[in-house]
């Protein structure tokens, strides 16, 4: 009777870890980035989730796919330009899966194909450009390789959301060359702004020796009129103080008599007699001042 307990106790305990074996595989949980593609005997069924998914043990398998958006590496590939120049680059590339089944079921391992369609489309790419363009258009670049590997892309269900180069290491040589053409143009600039400075300095020079001048000028003009201005002023002061004098002289005279004349002739003649000339003129008004003064009629 024990044995038999004992017996039904082990089946029972083997029916529960059964069960439990059977749940934990029946049973998943589903984030919402995340969709899985279930496979019932080898045949699609689609996409579930997210949430609780329930599979059948045994007859249901199911693959995980992220939906979130996602970034790969190419590692630097050696590329040959359209003129024959050897270059490495490496860039990121960004896609996201749009449809979870086509991405499982139209190819095998989508990240070893997407890895060596970009690597073969940067090649592609790049052999079809000069060297000048793809180190001056990275922008160009990064937009044919987006286009390229999203037509590739697209029939796995996955969309090629950006590309982005990080770095091109041009040949030994073209560094050097470039060195030297980026300080020559240093070289360049450096001169440019001497030379433009220079001419600002002289410019700013001869402004200000124009505006001195102008200045200047505009002094020795003020100061000339100030000179005109008080040479008219001294002269019409002379001449009020000289018509003052006429005009005193005038009154003067008005009130000489003819006798006061006279005697100033005789003023005179009695300087003309001490001089030694020996002829002597009078003027014939002299006797009649003569009459006057003696009181002749």
């Amino acid at each position: 009777m024990e044995i038999v307990t004992s017996s039904a106790v082990c089946l029972f305990g083997a029916i529960v870890v059964v069960g439990l074996v059977f749940l934990a595989n029946a049973i998943r949980i589903v984030p919402e980035y995340q969709r899985l593609v279930v496979f019932r005997l080898g045949r699609s069924v689609g996409p579930k989730g997210p949430g609780i998914v329930l599979l059948v043990p045994v007859i249901d398998r199911a693959v995980k796919v992220d939906l979130r958006e996602q970034v790969r590496e190419v590692p630097h590939q050696t590329s040959i330009t359209k003129d024959n120049a050897p270059i490495s680059i490496d860039f990121l590339w960004y896609y996201k899966v749009l449809d979870p089944a086509e991405s499982v079921l139209q190819v095998g391992n989508f990240e070893s194909a997407a890895a060596g369609i970009a690597a073969t489309t940067l090649r592609a790419v790049i052999g079809g450009i000069p060297l000048d363009d793809v180190l001056s258009e990275r922008e160009h670049i990064n937009n044919m390789l987006r286009t390229r590997l999203d037509e590739v892309t697209e029939r796995w269900g996955v969309k090629v959301t950006n590309v982005e180069i990080r770095e091109i290491i041009p040949p030994r040589d073209v560094q050097d060359a470039m060195n030297r053409q980026m300080s020559a143009e240093r070289i360049r600039r450096a001169v440019v702004t001497e030379s433009t400075g220079t001419r600002e300095a002289a410019v700013n020079v001869a402004e200000g020796e124009k505006q001195s001048n102008i200045l200047r000028a505009e002094g020795q003009k003020q100061s000339a009129i100030l000179a005109a201005e008080g040479e008219k002023t001294a002269q019409l002061l002379r001449a009020e103080g000289f018509a003052q004098a006429l005009e005193q002289i005038f009154a003067a005279a008005k009130s000489i008599d003819q006798k006061t004349m006279t005697l100033q002739y005789f003023e005179t003649l009695k300087s003309i007699g001490s001089s030694p000339s020996t002829k002597y003129i009078f003027p014939m008004e002299f006797t009649s001042m003569l009459d006057n003064f003696l009181g002749k009629k």
